[in-house]
Parts: structure tokens; sequence; C-alpha cells
């Protein structure tokens, strides 16, 4: 499962090694436990990658395989490309701009995307030097 925690200034991409199911449901107990309002609805989420890195390429044919409804790729520009991801919004209240967006796929398309995430922090924080 992929967890992207949405801040007032960024997001944060998390890979998880819990089913999507298993993970909502304990975050549901945990808000009723708590008191706390909670609200769960379909949605997609979107980030962008640098075109030059290299598995790039390789991400686009993971696209092939028939369990990848929940990610697409579009070509933003000459430098970058948007991952488009299907899943759920998590909030603690309905139509928040700050919460959690979750989505499931292949393993190792998950992990992947992941490392070309990870990846991409890395050099954009080289470039800021």
């Amino acid at each position: 499962m992929l967890k992207l925690t949405y801040t007032e200034t960024s997001f944060h991409l998390e890979s998880i090694a819990q089913s999507l199911e298993d993970w909502v449901q304990a975050r549901v107990r945990l808000a009723l436990r708590v008191g706390q309002s909670f609200c769960v609805e379909p949605s997609t989420a979107s980030f962008l990658l640098p075109n030059y890195l290299l598995g790039i390429e390789q991400l686009q044919t993971e696209l092939r395989f028939p369990d990848s409804e929940n990610l697409s790729l579009a070509v933003c520009d000459t430098e970058y490309i948007e991952v488009i991801l299907r899943g759920a919004w998590l909030t603690s209240g309905c139509n928040e701009d700050m919460g959690v967006f979750v989505t499931a796929m292949r393993e190792k398309t998950e992990l992947f995307l992941y490392k070309l995430w990870q990846e991409a922090q890395v050099c954009q924080e080289v470039r800021s030097f």
C-alpha cells in the first residue's frame, strides 16, 4: 500500500506493508475510540516526477499489467511526468485540504514508484544547493 500524507506545504509518500483495507479499518477504529470525526471517500492524487529519472520508462511498462488500474501517467512538459493514483482520501472532516491518501497496486509497482519518488527527493535536495 502507498500512503501520501498531505500537509499545508507539502506531501510525503510512504510504502506500507499492510493491506489497504486493514490499514483503513484500523484508522476508523482509532477515530471511533478517540471520538474523532472521520471521512473516507474515493479520490485521486497526483504528483510530479522528473523525466530524467532512469526508471521512468520502466514505470511506463508497469501500466501494461492488468491490475494497474490505480496508476496512470501523463506528460506535463519536457521536464516532468505526472503520476496519477486512484484510491481513498481520509480526513478528520469532509472538505479538508490536509489528510491522507492511500492506494494499493501490485507490490512490485508500489515499491518501484516509492523508490522513484525517493530518488526525485534526493535529486531535488542536491539541486537546491
